[in-house]
């Protein structure tokens, strides 16, 4: 029999719903339902800039950060070209470059699972047009600093661009987080990615934005499909920006969730390293494989990559201890406990 899925830690998604003030917003719209959108979502786009502090012909708006990522493939890279991201990174990264006719070259993740920043330098060759980083990473939630992120962006030829995935931006705590709008001035060819799908809890109405420098971003925009955003998804989007108050209080605490969860998980024996995400990432050699079965009988959705690793979306607080009792019962190294085989009849 199946077992019924009871938290759905898979897809990295806020555990909650849009604020009320959002689906207030949401409503209203869903009224005039019958009219279109902007043909380009202008309004939206100066409302980000405003937000961000920027110029609006440095904003690109698209169907989530991935549709603004194949908006600006589009714009920069022609068949034959590489596209050059860390591996394993957000599963989309491959398939984008697939759909613009580039080849994929994927650089492996260091042991540590941190992005080796400097053999993704050296993929860099004159066929190279789009290196990424995402930064926390996915899915590992390590983070590349502000000095290594400096120092690798001085080292990019000008003709590759530089997709910086910030999606989980707003989980890190660190003090060595870039501040990455300062670096846009300096190198015109960084692409800045966020997206209002994580921390501002809506997946589902597809809304990113990328800021960049002024011809990047007027290239991008040119790839920006006619009505593409429309008009319940812009609502929330601007209600969101209203409520980020609220919005911040709901990031501390799944911020604070993540943080007991590595310690939970650390104190049963898992060697889970400090991560930046709203995840957790357990990594083989612990018994990755079987913690997955584990949470699956226990009605937890996770996202599982066989032999190799697991990442585990920060739920609400029940969520958390449904994963913490089924992991729990997997001996992982390091931990003083075994499993217990029942005693088994001898054959006749």
């Amino acid at each position: 029999m199946d077992i019924p899925v009871l938290h759905r830690l898979a897809l990295n998604e806020s555990p909650y719903p849009p604020l009320p003030s959002v689906r207030e917003a949401m409503g209203r719209a869903v009224a005039q339902a019958h009219r279109y959108p902007q043909f380009h979502p202008d309004d939206l786009t100066e409302r980000i800039a405003a937000w961000c502090r920027v110029a609006p012909d440095r904003v690109a708006v698209g169907s989530g950060s991935v549709g603004v990522a194949l908006q600006s493939l589009q714009a920069v890279v022609r068949p034959g070209d590489t596209v050059v991201y860390a591996w394993r990174t957000f599963d989309a990264y491959p398939l984008l470059a697939a759909m613009v006719g580039a080849r994929p070259v994927p650089v492996p993740l260091s042991p540590d699972g941190h992005q080796d920043l400097s053999a993704l330098l050296a993929a860099l060759d004159h066929r190279a047009r789009v290196v990424v980083l995402c930064n926390p990473h996915n899915p590992t939630g390590s983070l590349v600093t502000a000095g290594a992120l400096s120092a690798f962006l001085r080292q990019v030829p000008r003709h590759v661009t530089v997709l910086l995935d910030e999606a989980y931006v707003e989980f890190a705590r660190d003090t060595a987080l870039p501040d990455s709008l300062a670096l846009l001035d300096a190198h015109p060819n960084l692409l800045v990615l966020r997206t209002f799908s994580k921390a501002y809890g809506l997946a589902a109405l597809r809304v990113g934005y990328g800021l960049g420098s002024r011809d990047l971003v007027a290239r991008i925009r040119r790839q920006q499909l006619p009505f593409g955003i429309n008009a319940v998804a812009s609502a929330a989007v601007e209600a969101s920006l209203r409520a980020e108050g609220e919005l911040r209080r709901r990031v501390d605490t799944v911020v604070a969730e993540r943080e007991r969860l590595r310690r939970e998980l650390v104190s049963l024996g898992w060697r889970v390293r400090p991560g930046h995400a709203n995840c957790v990432w357990l990594a083989a050699p612990d018994p990755v494989d079987e913690g997955a079965a584990a949470l699956t009988g226990a009605g937890v959705q996770a996202r599982h990559y066989p032999g190799e690793g697991l990442r585990l979306t920060v739920g609400d607080r029940k969520a958390n201890d449904t994963v913490l009792t089924a992991l729990g019962g997997v001996p992982a190294p390091g931990s003083d406990r075994a499993f217990v085989l029942p005693l088994r009849r001898a054959d006749p």
